[in-house]
């Protein structure tokens, strides 16, 4: 709630919710709860006020309450920039959905810009980009004439790129991501794009690569045959996936981020005529100290399989 209308724009209100949250830091949601919604008598058009009071009760148990609160916030906010739909799903009060909603995707990245690589690399042990620009370099040894960076963020995964890519152009939903990305001079384009809409006019890219970007896409059908449409024939795809376990194609996880079955990711490759030429288990980061597994996965149009070296595909 912090970043996003912090103030309800009542000044007592204010001070309610602050003293809501100091209830919860102190372990004692059920009266955080409480005290939040006396404040939203008082501000009852505060949107960003009704998604925390569902957290709190959510963090009391109170799941029923919860679901009208985010569903309040949702009415209160129809783009969903805090990702209310996604709370509902995730306790059963909404169906599953196939992708997020765009404004929470770009809500997040824009307000998480500035910490972002803090957090993910020195908080988080994020190591994907260095792990990925390896498994590229040695499926494809030489120079790439033109890579797309698809969910580029603040640019980690193209200082990987960039010194074996002659164009490197880069595309993501948040503003302010683009922004950190831009002042690092390492992009010859950069363009603000929504990955679940994304078609691309220019030229036939020879390496295309999404690192940790799946996650916040749910259904994976329209981007790989968006990708697909882009690819060079002797094109690479380098991606990477939270893994799923079990039976399911995808699932949306309480992180609020999917995770994808290596089984589905063969099978959507495979309906857009591409085929995994490696794939590797990985830790991608770290979630309050636990690892969380992923796949790293290099695909191309089965003919250009022959040159890859394969070390990964059971």
């Amino acid at each position: 709630m912090k970043p996003l209308q912090a103030s309800s724009g009542d000044l007592t209100a204010d001070r309610r919710a602050d003293f809501a949250e100091m209830l919860l830091a102190s372990g004692e949601p059920a009266q955080a709860a409480e005290l939040l919604l006396g404040a939203l008598e008082l501000a009852p058009r505060w949107a960003a006020g009704w998604f925390r009071l569902g957290e709190m009760q959510e963090a009391a148990g109170l799941l029923d309450q919860a679901g009208q609160a985010w569903a309040m916030a949702l009415k209160l906010d129809p783009a969903d920039r805090l990702g209310a739909a996604l709370k509902l799903q995730l306790i059963g009060k909404a169906p599953a959905a196939p992708a997020p909603p765009s404004a929470f995707v770009e809500t997040l990245f824009d307000h998480y810009a500035d910490s972002f690589e803090e957090s993910l690399v020195g908080k988080l042990g994020y190591r994907l980009p260095d792990f990925l620009g390896q498994a590229i370099r040695k499926a494809r040894p030489g120079r790439f004439r033109l890579a797309i960076d698809l969910g580029c963020g603040t640019g980690l995964m193209g200082e990987r790129l960039r010194p074996f890519v002659d164009r490197l152009e880069g595309y993501d939903i948040s503003a302010a991501m683009l922004k950190k990305a831009k002042a690092k001079g390492i992009y010859d384009l950069l363009a603000k794009a929504d990955l679940q809409h994304f078609c691309h006019t220019g030229d036939r890219a020879d390496l295309v690569v999404a690192a940790d970007v799946f996650i916040y896409l749910g259904a994976l059908e329209r981007m790989v045959g968006a990708v697909a449409d882009i690819l060079a024939p002797n094109g690479l795809f380098a991606f990477s996936l939270e893994t799923l376990a079990g039976g399911d194609d995808f699932a949306l996880r309480p992180s609020r981020r999917y995770a994808h079955s290596e089984a589905y990711a063969r099978r959507v490759l495979s309906a857009n005529g591409l085929a995994v030429l490696s794939l590797e288990r990985v830790v991608i980061r770290h979630d309050r100290h636990d690892p969380v597994e992923g796949l790293a996965i290099m695909a191309g149009f089965p003919a250009a399989s022959a040159g890859v070296s394969n070390p990964a595909l059971s």
